[in-house]
Parts: structure tokens; C-alpha cells; sequence
């Protein structure tokens, strides 16, 4: 089949490698976002999706418009004459006239109709689900509205981040697209239940205010569902760059009190429970091993951490 495909991230980039080694279909155009400024120098920086595609199909065109609704995107599209378009964390919502000129297949990375929107991996940890996954659904539309054509599902363990969570869904993401495109023919959708909707929202730099005051676990699956992007910090800016769940057994402690220093790392009571932490970044400083930092601050064990 002709497949047009449409990704930005790296979760995307599994997904286009699985298609084009496969070599069963023929990628006739990639879309993606456009090049970003990044960091202080703000040096644009091309998707993941582009730097691949450059460096493996060279002669597959690239675009990377500001949006989908003008005419001239209509016809570019058109002139690809795409069978099947495959949509995987593309970034903007594809409007009516691109839905109808091909069947279009979202990997959405959540077992749906839970956790529709930007970002249902960090939500899935944040909630301590149980498990998670790959939909495979035929877009209309709605936001991740549309009906299901396939699933893949996975466990999901206490210790796991976003990070790995990522890699694992886009390997399963990959799989589960190759599956349905060979099994398109035969496939009859299935429509998702509105009423066991749940939404993912876009995360913000504000979602990684933590508490000391919360439980530790809380702060722990913030901690795994926000790395590396926000991060975790306090109110004081001060961030959480490496840390693991400590006792839950301590008690009698106030949030935030350092229990322990240890060589490794240092032991803070919270709400309930304790949380132990080996690095931290204060505001437009290096990360510090903790004991650095406890000691450049001159607290000790029963001060609090700030």
C-alpha cells in the first residue's frame, strides 16, 4: 500500500522504521512538525522524524507546515495519492478534508477510550495504573474519538518512567501498526464507549510542583511520569534530578526533614513515607550530589531540606 506517514517524536520513529523494513509498502511522503529552537543559543533542531527520514529515505519527500488546513497542504497530500495515512504523535489534529482523502490510523499510546489527548504515557504513571498500551484507531474528528481497530497491552511496574515507558509502548506501537495494515481488509472498528472517556492533557513546566507534604509514593510516580521533562522540583525551584522511594515505615518526622545522610544519598521524610535522594539542581546551578548541596546549605541531619 501507499502510506503516507505523519510523526514528529521518537515514538514515531520506531513506528516509520517498522513500516519501511518491512518493505511490504511504499512510503510516499513523511509530515512532520517544524524545525524548533532549542536551549539557551536557541538552535533549531530538526523532529526525530526528519533526521531519520533524511538519513533513510532520501528520495521520500519531507513537508513540515504550520497546519494542515491550506489548500496547498490539500494538494500536496493529494498528489501523493496515499492509500492509508499512519498518524503517530504527530502534534496537530488532522482536519476533515485531509480525513477524507484516505483512511487515517492513530497508535495512540493508551488503551482507549482512557487517557485520550497529548500525553496518556505520563498520565498512565501519574494514576498508578496497572496497565497500559497501544490503541490502534481510525481517526474522525474528535480527539482520539475514533474507532478502535486494535489493541496491545502491557503491565505496568512501579519503577517504570516515562522514559522506558516510551521506548516500550513505541516498540509495541510499531508492531501492533504493521498487524493492522496486514490484517486492513478484514478489520471491522469498533466504536469507543464516551461515557469511559478520560483525558491526557498537554503537560506544563507547572505540573512538576511536588510537595514534601504529599506521600512519598505520590511524589515517586511524579518523579517517574515527569523525567525527564519537567522534572520534579519544590517551591523553591529546587529539583529533584535523581531519587528513589525510601521506608514507608517512618513516622513522627516533619515533611521535608532530613532523616538520614548516607553516602549514596540523603533520606527525607514526607507527608508519610520518606523519599531517598541521591541529586539535586538548585535554580541556574549544576546538579549536586546531595550531600553537596546539604552541606553548601549547612543542614544537617533534623533540619529540614529547605
Amino acid at each position: 500500500m501507499r502510506i503516507l506517514f505523519m510523526g514528529t517524536p521518537q515514538y514515531a520513529v520506531t513506528i516509520l522504521e517498522a513500516i519501511f523494513t518491512q518493505g511490504y509498502h511504499e512510503v510516499v511522503g513523511v509530515f512532520t512538525q517544524p524545525d524548533k529552537p532549542v536551549g539557551r543559543k536557541q538552535i533549531l533542531q530538526k523532529p526525530p522524524v526528519k533526521s531519520w527520514s533524511l538519513a533513510n529515505l532520501p528520495h521520500v519527500p519531507i513537508f513540515q507546515p504550520n497546519h494542515l488546513k491550506s489548500q496547498d497542504v490539500l494538494d500536496t497530500i493529494l498528489s501523493l495519492r496515499p492509500e492509508i495515512i499512519i498518524v503517530a504523535a504527530f502534534g496537530q489534529l488532522l482536519p476533515k478534508s485531509v480525513l477524507d482523502i484516505a483512511p487515517c490510523i492513530n497508535l495512540h499510546a493508551s488503551i482507549l477510550p482512557k487517557f485520550r489527548g497529548a500525553s496518556p504515557i505520563q498520565h498512565a504513571i501519574l494514576e498508578n495504573e496497572k496497565y497500559t498500551g497501544v490503541t490502534a484507531m481510525l481517526m474522525d474528528e474528535g480527539l482520539d474519538t475514533g474507532a478502535i481497530l486494535g489493541f496491545s497491552v502491557v503491565p505496568l511496574k512501579t519503577s517504570d518512567d516515562s522514559v522506558k515507558l516510551f521506548d516500550l509502548l513505541a516498540k509495541k506501537a510499531a508492531q501492533l501498526t504493521l498487524k493492522t495494515l496486514d490484517l486492513w481488509p478484514k478489520i471491522k472498528p469498533l466504536a469507543q464507549s464516551n461515557s469511559l472517556a478520560s483525558y491526557a492533557p498537554k503537560i506544563t513546566k507547572k505540573d512538576g510542583l511536588i510537595s514534601l507534604e504529599w506521600c512519598a509514593e505520590k511524589i515517586f510516580s511524579h518523579y517517574c511520569a515527569l523525567n525527564p521533562w519537567p522534572g520534579i522540583f519544590v517551591s523553591t525551584g529546587l529539583k529533584i534530578i535523581q531519587m528513589s522511594l525510601g521506608p514507608q515505615s517512618i513516622i513522627h518526622k516533619r515533611a521535608g526533614e532530613i532523616v538520614a545522610i548516607e553516602k549514596d544519598g540523603a533520606l527525607i521524610a514526607c507527608g508519610s513515607g520518606s523519599i531517598y535522594i541521591q541529586k539535586v539542581q538548585a535554580p541556574s546551578k549544576k546538579p549536586l550530589h546531595i550531600k553537596d548541596y546539604l552541606q553548601g546549605q549547612r543542614r544537617g541531619v533534623g533540619d529540614l531540606l529547605f
